[in-house]
């Protein structure tokens, strides 16, 4: 464990990501939190999320954050009631009744926290994990002028990426920033300036995105607080080699234990406090298919015995199969900062790494795959109340 300043505790996490799997269910890396990035199927058929669905519930962590991507077309609601009638009179996705009902099988899964452009806080609980806790928010969408699932015209996203919460510690993005691992190499795709702005004024730990398969890497980037709006938004960039060769983890190494760890104390000028009794209300997970002696998630009815959280759990937390705590936030919580107010974080949040984990190749190599990108992180510690006294 990390002590970086008197009762701030951080403490390493391992956190896998993968993105662009169109229906491969590939054998993952051990670690604490999965997050998959979008481009789930090729077509977003009921058959093709079902089967993706089992995979990830079958898949060890403590916590799945998910996004949809572009080319899962059902879950976006408006785009199935606009395409999914066929001229000729039958349906495109005859699988399929309803947008909704698809969602369903990830927002209604014990261990899936499902991310449509939200936020979540996520209390990881388990008796053998880090304990640690971060804030993540998630969109599916992407810039694109093509009849794709979860599309806006290039230019037009300043609206939808200023949503993403001051104080997020994670973003979860198909579409990559642009100008950072972004680079298509067969046609003019590419990735979201206002994504970029936005990430600039939160400066997240962590940025993971897919989209464009050839562009998978990961970038280390240091950001420009000094004259941003007249200057480049950043002050320097450092590409990731590989080390996965052979059987070897594609890794990153961001802890103390590292020999850069990420100038980035995102999340401790907040340390939380959990009450003793929230963390020990319910028998931790330990399974993802429901066996017998598992504890099922559940909504937490009673707010009661949450005040001690200072505002970040309230009615609605939910208990993972895997053993985390999920907090939702609503659509559109957080956002811009005033002009006026001042960033407090700067010197803490100097750092964000760039990751486009997808997992299958160029398009042009059809048998193309990637490793998961595996990165060590050290995240805030929460504690029970008991602990701050």
């Amino acid at each position: 464990m990390t002590t970086t300043a008197p009762n701030l505790k951080t403490r390493k996490s391992r956190i896998v990501c993968i993105s662009d799997t169109h229906n491969q269910t590939p054998k993952l890396p051990q670690g604490d939190v999965l997050i998959h990035a979008g481009d789930l199927t090729k077509q977003g058929s009921r058959t093709e999320l079902e089967k993706t669905v089992r995979w990830l519930e079958a898949a060890d962590f403590e916590a799945k954050i998910v996004i949809a991507g572009n080319h899962d077309m059902t879950l976006d609601a408006p785009f199935f009631e606009k395409h999914n009638a066929h001229p000729s009179g039958h349906s495109r996705w005859p699988d399929t009744r309803s947008s909704e009902d698809n969602k369903k099988l990830f927002t209604e899964s014990g261990s899936i926290t499902y991310l449509e452009n939200e936020a979540a806080t996520i209390y990881l609980n388990a008796k053998d994990g880090p304990h640690t806790c971060f804030k993540v928010y998630g969109s599916p969408y992407v810039p694109n002028n093509r009849d794709w699932g979860f599309a806006y015209k290039p230019g037009t996203g300043r609206e939808l990426w200023d949503a993403i919460p001051s104080d997020a510690d994670i973003v979860v993005t198909h579409t990559p920033p642009k100008g950072h691992c972004d680079k298509a190499i067969h046609d003019e795709r590419t990735g979201c300036a206002e994504l970029l702005q936005a990430l600039h004024r939160v400066r997240p730990m962590m940025c993971v995105f897919g989209h464009i398969h050839e562009a998978r890497g990961v970038e280390r980037v240091r950001w420009n607080l000094d004259s941003p709006r007249n200057g480049s938004l950043t002050r320097g960039v450092e590409v990731w080699e590989d080390p996965g060769t052979g059987k070897k983890q594609s890794m990153v190494n961001l802890s103390a234990r590292g020999r850069r760890p990420l100038d980035n104390r995102s999340g401790l000028t907040r340390q939380i406090y959990c009450p003793k009794h929230l963390a020990q209300d319910k028998p931790l997970g330990g399974g993802l298919s429901g066996p017998p002696g598992v504890t099922q998630p559940s909504e937490i009815d009673s707010t009661s015995y949450l005040e001690g959280i200072t505002g970040e759990i309230r009615r609605g937390a939910k208990f993972m199969l895997g053993g985390a705590i999920e907090h939702r936030q609503g659509v559109g919580s957080g956002g811009v900062r005033p002009e006026h107010e001042p960033d407090v974080e700067a010197d803490e949040r100097r750092e964000t790494v760039m990751i486009n984990a997808a997992f299958l190749g160029p398009h042009h190599l059809k048998t193309a795959f990637n490793k998961p990108i595996v990165v060590d992180v050290d995240l805030p510690v929460w504690a029970t109340e008991d602990d701050a006294e």
